[in-house]
């Protein structure tokens, strides 16, 4: 039976006890006494699973808005240095509506 991660991410400890139980691998040696996080990396390496989820942007220029920060950031400490504390909160607000732009547009 194959697994995905998400798939066994959202499983019980008992339930990947069960998992690893039907397979036979030295990366699962002790599985009974591994905790949730240390039995799901050794069930994904036993499968060949990526360990991780994968997020992607979607309907954004991610680069541009990552340069656009950057930018900013190089605003931010000019105002840092000058003590204009308006335009540094101007600047903060602009990077953090920015910043869930991306988040917003993840999936």
């Amino acid at each position: 039976m194959t697994h995905t991660y998400e798939e066994l991410h959202s499983m019980t400890v008992a339930d990947l006890r069960d998992v690893a139980k039907e397979m036979d691998n030295e990366a699962l040696r002790g599985y009974s006494s591994m905790h949730k996080e240390d039995l799901l990396k050794a069930l994904c390496e036993s499968l060949g699973i990526e360990a991780h989820v994968a997020h992607h942007v979607v309907g954004l220029d991610k680069s541009k808005i990552k340069l656009e920060i950057r930018e900013l950031k190089l605003q931010r400490q000019a105002a840092l240095e000058a003590h204009d504390h308006q335009e540094l909160k101007k600047v903060r607000r602009q990077i953090h509506r920015l910043k869930r732009e991306i988040r917003q547009a993840t999936v």
